[in-house]
């Protein structure tokens, strides 16, 4: 009997070996570097950092969205935090639910890392998909010493969230629980908001 020459299996071997590279390929640069910050692999995250031409620090994962400055405020991790934005990280980088490293912040409790990220242009009244901006949260969260942070950074307490169309002051004036954060928006005026210019002709 003739045997006929094997060449399904010959096919699936070349496709095998040619697959073993494109994976290598899928781990760019920018997953190795978040990998390396991850695992606080600093010797790998500095050699990356400081290679000419490098733009990982912004970098970001393809499934949440996260960058290299949620994963260290994830793990209170100031002394990576400061490198980072040293490096030129983009304190206000969100990931796929719109949150930034200092909505993170308020969420995680770092209060500590507010001042940080705001001496980096942090902004504070940049909100998540809903809104909510560190602000909201941190008046949701009844923490009068980082609604202090951030007023000092900045932060609008008259800026609404798109859900429930409220202020850090509503949220204040409207919970009984909250009459110490309210008092201190009461002796915080509200901003005058600037008037949209018109069409020139």
């Amino acid at each position: 009997m003739i045997r006929k020459p094997l060449i399904a299996p010959a096919i699936a071997l070349a496709f095998a070996l040619v697959a073993v590279p494109a994976t290598a390929q899928q781990q760019s640069d920018s997953y190795k570097f978040l990998t390396a910050v991850k695992d606080a692999k600093g010797n790998d995250v500095i050699a990356m950092l400081d290679k000419p031409g490098s733009s990982v620090v912004n970098a970001r994962s393809l499934e949440t969205g996260e960058g290299a400055l949620h994963i260290v405020v994830k793990r209170a991790d100031m002394t990576y935090l400061r490198y980072l934005l040293q490096k030129g990280a983009d304190a206000n980088l969100r990931d796929k639910d719109g949150v930034t490293p200092m909505l993170l912040a308020v969420r995680q409790g770092q209060a500590e890392m507010i001042p940080v990220l705001a001496a980096a242009r942090g902004n504070p009244n940049v909100g998540d998909q809903s809104g909510v901006t560190p602000l909201i949260l941190a008046t949701q969260l009844r923490n009068i010493d980082m609604v202090r942070l951030l007023l000092a950074a900045k932060a609008d307490p008259d800026q609404a969230d798109r859900v429930a169309g409220q202020s850090a002051r509503d949220y204040a004036d409207n919970d009984p629980r909250n009459a110490a954060i309210a008092k201190l928006y009461a002796a915080t005026p509200k901003r005058a908001k600037a008037a949209v210019a018109g069409p020139k002709f």
